[in-house]
């Protein structure tokens, strides 16, 4: 490729949510500035490698940035390593924010390019933030690495339980990347490539690849898709199914024959660059297409999924008969746990059950009991939750200063609160003191036992609780006096129309002025979601527990159309629960 001229480059940092300090580059527009590109790099290199593309992509009028991810390059922390591929993905959330509170950079005109495993991270975090950007241009992306080592895999999960984490070293040859020689010269000679990658990482990687590539069907952005054809590193059948699960209709895939697995650094990449060119300024010559998913209870993915898990299976077949006894011994198990035994009597959705997984204490009788016990609280849908109520907390402390910040009166109100613990654990743990705390719930147990909690923690003047709906709109409209800070966990998830949440959400939106706080959680995904259905009852007598996931896209829409502005966002590692912070426009 012929030398192009050199756009200026700004070295600069940026904070990221634990407080470590991360590198990036920065490339000003030399125009004014039409929109933005983020440059996400492989694993092992730096953004170094992908600046090339500042002056090769040839979008003078496009501010373009690059960061080192956490471990790489000029950035902090063990080489090839990061607290989690979770941390690594909220580092990207936390680039965008930055961006755009220090450059000015609206996300809707922002794209991300992003290539291996930085094209992982950035479908996760399409996946699991649902960032309203222009669109992803996506090259090789690392869904599945080519280990050779036969049941390499589980091996290393294997020795990670033996030994903790630890680093392996890349097999990769700059000669498997690119046939450019300059590349492969330079590869091998660059004193910030990291050859090795902690363990946690890589099987991090595994896991958030095979979740979102599944469920990739929840991901709404324009996507552009770029295979190289004879890449040595990662397989194409997770690639393929990948784009073929893509939701948006403005997709594209190109299969780049010949190339190695450093697409966008390749001889010939001329032939890539100019794929994602043309597909960026195609996504700025016409407006933002946004698919409304209000629907989705009716038509969609998420609604066929839930509807084939409350479909019964006859007990003869193969699965039905496995079910039946998957009931039967959580039945038997019943008899010996604490929790099962609860589950059972009150619904393993119901307050009384997530107050007792919060507590996280095992009971049960005898020993074997209470092993039992603990197996049950330790399954992964329990650690999300618990994960959650520290998420909830958070962001309602963050909420609480928000709102003492804007001048409001600080008054707390959950819709549906269960025992009220998270609500009553986050006052507890905040230097605001709300004027007055308002728990509501359907069920007489929950407030009973509520009040009791209220009592315990000596907060009867400011606090109180009340049995009622939280779908009634209008008894929700006229709640006194309005609260500045609203939330509600743990209840939409359980109930697939959308129409009822959207009506719940009206009547929180009309309770509260201007400038209150909404804290909100979601459920986009969720590994055991036939296990509850087949096996698990509900609150409702007894009946199947079963859920209809809501996408995070979908969950945002109904809060913005009910007028609030999402302003940030927790999920936990497993990619299950998700607490959102929205504030009320007007």
């Amino acid at each position: 490729m012929s030398a192009p001229i050199a756009r200026e480059q700004h070295e600069h940092g940026f904070s990221t949510h634990d407080g470590v300090r991360l590198f990036y580059r920065h490339w000003p527009a030399r125009s004014d500035a039409r929109g933005a590109l983020v440059l996400i790099h492989r694993g092992h290199e730096h953004s170094g490698r992908m600046a090339h593309l500042a002056d090769e992509l040839d979008l003078p009028d496009f501010d373009v940035f690059a960061y080192d991810m956490r471990g790489h390059g000029r950035s902090p922390g063990a080489r090839g390593d990061s607290p989690s591929f979770g941390t690594s993905v909220r580092d990207l959330q936390t680039f965008v924010d930055h961006i755009a509170a220090t450059h000015g950079i609206d996300p809707a005109n922002v794209v991300v390019v992003a290539q291996s495993v930085g094209a992982v991270v950035a479908s996760t975090w399409a996946h699991d933030y649902a960032p309203k950007i222009r669109g992803l241009v996506l090259a090789s992306p690392a869904f599945k690495v080519k280990l050779y080592v036969p049941f390499a895999r589980p091996g290393l999960a294997l020795m990670r339980k033996l030994r903790g984490n630890f680093f392996v070293n890349s097999y990769v040859k700059a000669k498997f990347l690119t046939h450019d020689p300059a590349r492969i010269a330079s590869y091998e000679s660059d004193p910030l490539i990291t050859r090795p990658i902690s363990v946690n990482i890589l099987l991090g990687l595994y896991e958030a690849a095979e979740r979102v590539v599944a469920d990739a069907a929840a991901i709404t952005l324009p996507t552009q898709l770029l295979i190289s054809g004879s890449d040595w590193v990662v397989h194409h059948a997770p690639q393929h199914r990948f784009f073929e699960r893509l939701a948006h209709p403005r997709k594209e895939r190109h299969v780049l024959p010949g190339f190695f697995h450093d697409t966008l650094g390749e001889r010939d990449r001329k032939l890539a660059v100019d794929h994602a060119r043309r597909f960026i300024l195609d996504l700025f010559d016409r407006p933002p297409e946004t698919l409304s998913l209000r629907d989705a209870h009716r038509v969609g993915f998420t609604a066929d999924e839930s509807r084939a898990l409350a479909a019964p299976l006859p007990w003869y077949t193969p699965r039905g008969a496995y079910w039946a006894l998957t009931r039967m011994s959580l039945k038997l198990g019943g008899l010996l746990s604490r929790g099962i035994a609860l589950g059972h009597a009150t619904g393993f959705d119901s307050g009384s059950t997530l107050d007792y997984v919060y507590r996280n204490q095992a009971q049960g009788a005898p020993l074997i009991g209470t092993a039992i016990d603990r197996t049950y609280l330790d399954s992964i849908g329990w650690r999300g939750i618990r994960v959650r109520k520290i998420h909830v907390e958070a962001l309602l402390r963050d909420a609480f200063d928000r709102v003492r910040r804007r001048g409001l009166p600080l008054r707390v109100m959950d819709v549906a609160a269960g025992h009220g613990r998270y609500v009553l654990d986050a006052v507890a743990t905040s230097d605001a003191r709300p004027e007055s705390i308002l728990l509501r719930d359907y069920s007489y147990i929950n407030v009973r036992d509520g009040r009791a909690l209220i009592a315990e923690r000596g907060l009867d003047g400011i606090a109180r609780f009340e049995q009622g709906d939280a779908f009634d709109r209008d008894d929700l409209a006229k709640v006194a006096p309005p609260p500045t800070v609203a939330v509600v966990s743990g209840l939409y998830e359980l109930f697939p129309d959308n129409d009822q949440v959207a009506r719940s959400l009206e009547g929180i939106a009309a309770a509260v002025p201007p400038g209150s706080c909404l804290v909100y959680t979601g459920q986009p995904w969720h590994p055991q979601l036939e296990l509850i259905a087949r096996a698990l009852t509900s609150h409702r007598a007894g009946q199947a527990w079963v859920m209809r996931r809501r996408t995070q896209v979908e969950m945002d829409q109904l809060v913005e159309a009910a007028g609030f502005r999402k302003v940030t966002q927790r999920i936990d590692e497993f990619g299950i629960f998700t607490v959102s912070l929205a504030v009320r426009e007007g």
